[in-house]
């Protein structure tokens, strides 16, 4: 084995942040030498830089600074900017996480350089192609030589997929650990003061390409959200994806309806922590809630995490069908899962996944010649 292996984690967007502090603490607390590289593909203070604080990360080995754009360019930057890093530090393994163009870049780099990888959130699916994070998720997966799988059916999705099962952990999920670690701090109240919210209220979140990016699907989802304020007050911290169209499409500051910038991670869940209710088209967001027990209702019409569903405190809902169903939600109050947290949701994920990168990286059946090799 190699003296003092590196272990690198890719982490662009703010969800990867959230998954990623548990796995780097326990690494840390294994004595594992590592590292963080920010892409820079959120690049605004309030989607990252925030997110180091909140979640005690280390400051990262490099930013790239990608910033935004197409899939293809901000894809062909991220590719030119990890083959330089990895090269540069000759890691023994890269962890990537989520579904991002970060985490599928740094999958073609290393899958090209001969770098082992990892990735955490293995094995979600939509089974809808025309998202590009589902793109990103069935190539990485295709390509990654440890898959860290959140809940059961991942593992399926992934045998179904052809996956030797030897390179699938189930282990559960980070996101929650993060969570878990950060609920003493989680009050509602500074929050809503500093930004004059009632005391009930709803959240929205929404950056979907399939809501936002189209006109007329972006016009449609502000309707839905206007028939939300006419019944309780809606705050939206709103993403820079797609701001301007949903600002263009009517999605501005009116009675009920109160636009805010970006969150940093305790604000956010603070402020979903003491909500009515919650309205996203985001995947994290829908774990979150089931572990708060508020009311989520996703605007999509899939969802690659359907075990928040079936535990009762997810609805998937179309834009025509969100006020009707955001008044049910609002009527019958607090969601009430049925019966305990999806499995392994226990705030133990990070130290599980960090025990198998610490086995793996001092198994003397790895050849030290097949790690950190690159051309």
């Amino acid at each position: 084995m190699r003296d003092n292996p590196l272990v690198l984690h890719v982490l662009g967007a703010r969800p990867n942040f959230v998954k990623a502090a548990p796995v780097v603490n326990g690494l840390a607390a294994l004595g594992v030498r590592q590292g963080i590289i920010h892409t820079g593909q959120h690049y605004d203070a309030l989607m990252s830089d925030v997110f180091f604080a909140d979640l005690g990360l280390p400051e990262p080995l490099a930013n790239l600074g990608v910033g935004s754009g197409s899939h293809a360019r901000q894809t062909a930057a991220l590719l030119v900017g990890l083959e330089d890093v990895v090269q540069e530090h000759r890691p023994a393994l890269v962890v990537v996480y989520g579904d991002v163009n970060s985490t599928l870049a740094a999958i073609l780099v290393c899958a090209k350089l001969h770098v082992p990888t990892a990735h955490v959130e293995a094995g979600l699916r939509s089974f809808d192609r025309e998202m590009p994070e589902e793109v990103n998720r069935v190539v990485t997966d295709a390509l990654a030589d440890m898959l860290f799988a959140t809940s059961p059916e991942a593992l399926s999705h992934l045998a179904n997929e052809g996956v030797d099962p030897a390179r699938v952990h189930l282990v559960g999920n980070p996101m929650i650990d993060s969570l878990f670690a950060a609920l003493p701090k989680l009050d509602p109240a500074p929050v809503r003061e500093r930004l004059g919210v009632p005391g009930r209220y709803a959240v929205a979140t929404l950056h979907r390409p399939a809501n936002v990016d189209d006109p007329e699907a972006a016009r449609e989802l502000v309707e839905a959200v206007l028939g939300v304020a006419d019944q309780v007050p809606v705050v939206v911290p709103l993403h820079p994806r797609g701001r301007q169209r949903l600002a263009d499409a009517g999605l501005v500051d009116r009675e009920n309806l109160q636009i805010v910038d970006p969150l940093g991670y305790v604000d956010f869940l603070s402020l979903v922590r003491g909500a009515a209710l919650v309205v996203t088209d985001s995947g994290g967001v829908q774990e979150e809630t089931t572990v708060l027990g508020v009311p989520c209702l996703t605007v999509r019409q899939n969802t690659e995490r359907p075990i928040t569903v079936t535990h009762g405190t997810n609805r998937l809902v179309t834009p025509a069908s969100l006020p009707a169903a955001a008044s049910k939600a609002l009527a019958d109050g607090a969601a009430t899962p049925s019966g305990d947290l999806p499995p392994l949701w226990d705030g133990a994920a990070g130290p599980r996944i960090a025990r198998v990168i610490e086995a793996w990286l001092r198994d003397e059946n790895l050849s030290p010649a097949s790690r950190g090799r690159v051309s």
